[in-house]
């Protein structure tokens, strides 16, 4: 059961985008269609998972057992930037396709903000590995969920005719104001 919780706050009540507003650069950027929505959700997904993992490990073998809590931030994204040009190396070399597919995906992954924010919420929720691992998972589908999302409702607002004043980056921040609102209708459901 505090799996499923964990699950359904991650994703729809505590949305990392909507609700904690981390991981807005790429939701702007990479949401004009809903494929670059779905390929940047797939990375996102795939490295905040790893990252969470290798973080999670530094802070209970390294950090925590050495009293080194000062130096969390700065290794986090030491871990993080290492393991995205990793997976980077290693996708050119043994799967060129895909790494074709995540394109400018993978490097844009360094610098987004979600991926430390989680792996650093971890550790101060004090959750196991298990747990760390379900929150991360979670979270990434939470963010790939606002991110399709929002990329459909812009594939649509390119067909209306909308005033010219209002085209462009003023109607996405209305439309992603009035979708964070409609998640918050789910507070309240899960702490």
């Amino acid at each position: 059961m505090e799996y499923i919780l964990i699950i359904i706050s991650a994703i729809f009540v505590n949305n990392i985008v909507l609700s904690q507003f981390l991981g807005i650069c790429p939701f702007l950027g990479v949401s004009k269609k809903i494929s670059t929505g779905m390929g940047m959700a797939g990375a996102v997904t795939f490295v905040m998972v790893v990252a969470t993992i290798f973080t999670y490990l530094v802070q209970k073998l390294l950090l925590a057992p050495f009293e080194l809590g000062y130096l969390q931030t700065i290794s986090f994204i030491l871990v993080i930037a290492a393991l995205v040009q990793m997976v980077e190396i290693i996708l050119k070399k043994v799967s060129p396709p895909l790494y074709q597919a995540l394109g400018v995906f993978l490097p844009l992954i360094t610098t987004n903000c979600t991926i430390l924010g989680v792996a650093i919420m971890t550790i101060q929720k004090d959750f196991n590995l298990v747990e760390a691992v379900v929150f991360a998972a979670s979270t990434a589908i939470g963010f790939g969920l606002a991110v399709v999302t929002f990329a459909g409702i812009r594939e649509q607002l390119d067909l209306l005719d909308i005033p010219k004043g209002m085209r462009g980056t003023p109607i996405a921040l209305i439309v992603a104001g009035l979708l964070a609102m409609a998640f918050m209708g789910f507070a309240g459901i899960v702490k």
